[in-house]
């Protein structure tokens, strides 16, 4: 049988992990059922999904942040560390948005595909992304998705992980619809010094932010966040 290429294109990426719904531990599943819960109890508009990046949002100065910018907005933070897309992925198929239609979902996932063990193609990381957002929308059909480009990390502009986050952020800014649909913003510059480094200031250890990192992050997000929650 021949198949077509495109067909053939969509199967090869739909067999990469990224795209594959998997859960992972049995702590992480109580997290998650903790998540499902606060959905069904309705009155969310702002949906922030993500790794340790977005999770973080809920403690020390971050949260200060969260409560002045984002809490207001009838916000809700569904972000849980070490996730890569395929766990966000089985989040959303597994309760995480019944119960609620969000006006906006902020998505920011991806780096831990290509940074964690067991690496990652850029690719996956794409094909996970992708799937999520068709997911979004497939339980949601009303919610317009901010979808972020993966941070910078690594120190210094020439580690591979700056070219493969490149790499990724180029391929997701296709998804954008004028906000229709979908908005991508890629914010990274944002954190970066003008030679293209990694200040500890904002991400002590090249990956995660400081308070200083978290304010960067709100202030550039907020007014897209205002402008696609009017619809």
């Amino acid at each position: 049988m021949r198949f077509h290429a495109a067909a053939v294109l969509l199967l090869l990426v739909q067999e990469l992990p990224g795209a594959q719904p998997v859960p992972r531990d049995a702590g992480w599943k109580k997290r998650h059922e903790g998540f499902v819960e606060e959905a069904k109890k309705g009155g969310i508009d702002l949906l922030f999904l993500g790794d340790s990046i977005t999770d973080a949002w809920r403690s020390g100065k971050a949260k200060a942040i969260w409560d002045e910018q984002f809490a207001p907005l009838k916000a809700a933070n569904f972000g849980i560390s070490g996730d890569r897309t395929q766990h966000v992925l089985w989040r959303i198929q597994n309760g995480e948005l019944e119960g609620i239609q969000p006006k906006v979902v902020v998505l920011m996932i991806g780096t831990n595909n290509i940074g964690q063990k067991n690496p990652e193609p850029p690719a996956s990381a794409v094909a996970g992304i992708k799937a999520i957002v068709r997911e979004i929308h497939a339980r949601s059909p009303k919610t317009r998705v901010l979808l972020l480009g993966v941070f910078p990390r690594s120190e210094r502009p020439d580690h591979p992980h700056r070219a493969q986050i490149k790499e990724i952020n180029a391929e997701i800014a296709r998804l954008d619809d004028g906000g229709k649909t979908v908005k991508f913003l890629d914010i990274g510059e944002k954190f970066l010094q003008p030679d293209g480094t990694i200040s500890k200031e904002v991400m002590p250890d090249f990956l995660h932010l400081t308070e200083k990192g978290y304010r960067i992050w709100a202030e550039a997000i907020r007014p897209a966040v205002l402008e696609l929650m009017k619809g």
